[in-house]
């Protein structure tokens, strides 16, 4: 039976080896569950132990492959990233004319300069000017206590049930959009904006550029509701509802499965 209250301390530590645990007894994740946190200092954010530090530019989304594929510690700057567009997304490059004009995007990702701009607009971003860092790393090594917010990936019948553990208690109903490309906005840039639980289909640079499977979807959550999500997921499981789900048969008669679950 799940314990929420020894997951975290009273000094609010998280006991991210056993969160990590419990996800991949739950789930059986293939990836490593990471966190991200913001600095508001370089100094800050090299401080880390163990932090890698860039020796090429990269996209943010090879960054977060670098700890999700390679079980690294990366920290970073917007002088590491590619472009505007990345740090954007994470807050280290403002939301300026330029930026918001898209004219990189037109005729690549988008018909006209006008659908660039909107594309733009559409994004969930944070707020630029508060922090000059960023890092990234497994949850369960705990560099990062708490880390802003937490990235999950996992295929679409894992994240439903992670979802469906979400709502066990306290329901209500989750409302995402997507940006098309960019998408990270969708997940890390919202969640670190919105403080939500955000959900996306990961993007062609996500997946190119960041190892991302092409099964995967990828959710972005602040620490504080992976208890309550691990506590509603065991739920689930002591009703029969777990992973991986069983097929039962497109042929069979249905009553008797149900039944189990729902009675008579």
């Amino acid at each position: 039976m799940s314990d929420v209250g020894t997951r975290v301390d009273v000094e609010g530590h998280y006991d991210w080896g056993r969160i990590v645990d419990d996800l991949n007894r739950l789930l059986r994740l293939r990836t490593t569950p990471i966190g991200m946190k913001r600095f508001g200092t370089v100094a800050e954010m090299e401080a880390i132990p163990k932090i890698r530090r860039p020796r090429a530019v990269h996209t943010t989304d090879q960054i977060v492959g670098q700890a999700a594929r390679n079980g690294w510690t990366v920290g970073i700057t917007k002088a590491d990233l590619v472009g505007d567009q990345c740090a954007a997304v994470i807050g280290l490059h403002p939301r300026d004319d330029e930026w918001l004009s898209g004219v990189r995007y037109s005729g690549v990702w988008y018909s006209t300069p006008e659908d660039a701009a909107a594309h733009q607009a559409a994004m969930d971003l944070p707020d630029f000017g508060e922090h000059e860092a960023l890092a990234v790393s497994p949850l369960a090594g705990g560099r990062l206590d708490p880390p802003d917010i937490c990235l999950i990936y996992a295929t679409p019948a894992q994240m439903i049930l992670f979802i469906n553990g979400l709502q066990w208690t306290g329901y209500r109903k989750l409302e995402w959009g997507c940006v098309g490309e960019s998408s990270c906005a969708d997940s890390w840039g919202r969640a670190l904006a919105t403080g939500e639980p955000s959900l996306s289909i990961p993007c062609f640079a996500e997946r190119r550029y960041g190892g991302v499977m092409e099964d995967e979807l990828l959710m972005a959550i602040p620490p504080s509701f992976l208890p309550k999500v691990i506590a509603g997921l065991d739920a689930l499981s002591r009703n029969g509802l777990r992973y991986p789900i069983p097929q039962y048969g497109v042929n069979a008669d249905a009553r008797a499965g149900l039944g189990v679950s729902y009675g008579d």
